[in-house]
């Protein structure tokens, strides 16, 4: 499977394409239809697509982009090749595809940079072995048999019914 080959159900993989294209282009690959139109598929999900140009980051830059705002570890990126991409760039994840099998055929003026994916968390975690973690094992809860707040709200939805009942009787008569 190539880098260009989406597998069905794919996640947290995140592709990265430059974009030799003028600004007013690249702004519209922002409409709906215009990134399928420019990878060759037939629907994505555009709020899983992220088009800008690079100066929009500023310090951070495109390689804290990928570290820090898309959790891509620091193995997989090259920083020196990051730092030289300029101008307009689509970052495209996974969830994109909404688990479709895809073969992407980019337009010439997207160049794939590179595929990253997106560290997971880790769920795994050793067994709690405290006693209060037991089942069972908190103390059982303490029953009031004389609740002063049970008898007055008894008594108060007991008066509710009483004026209600006398008004509708009032108004029948």
């Amino acid at each position: 499977m190539s880098e260009l080959s989406v597998a069905p159900g794919e996640r947290g993989v995140l592709r990265l394409f430059t974009l030799d294209m003028r600004p007013e282009e690249a702004r519209f690959l922002r409409e709906p239809g215009a990134a399928e139109q420019m990878l060759g598929v037939d629907s994505l999900d555009h709020t899983q697509i992220d088009v800008f140009p690079v100066s929009d980051l500023e310090e951070l830059g495109l390689y804290g982009y990928l570290s820090e705002g898309c959790g891509i570890s620091a193995d997989q990126l090259d920083r020196a090749t990051l730092d030289r991409i300029k101008g307009w760039v689509m970052v495209l994840r996974s969830k994109a595809f909404q688990d479709r099998a895809e073969e992407l055929q980019p337009d010439p003026r997207l160049t794939l940079v590179g595929l990253y994916t997106e560290e997971a968390t880790n769920w795994r975690g050793a067994p709690i072995e405290t006693q209060s973690a037991r089942p069972y094992s908190a103390p059982p809860g303490r029953v009031f048999q004389d609740d002063k707040a049970r008898r007055i709200g008894s008594i108060f939805l007991a008066l509710i019914l009483v004026l209600i009942v006398g008004g509708i009787l009032w108004l029948i008569l």
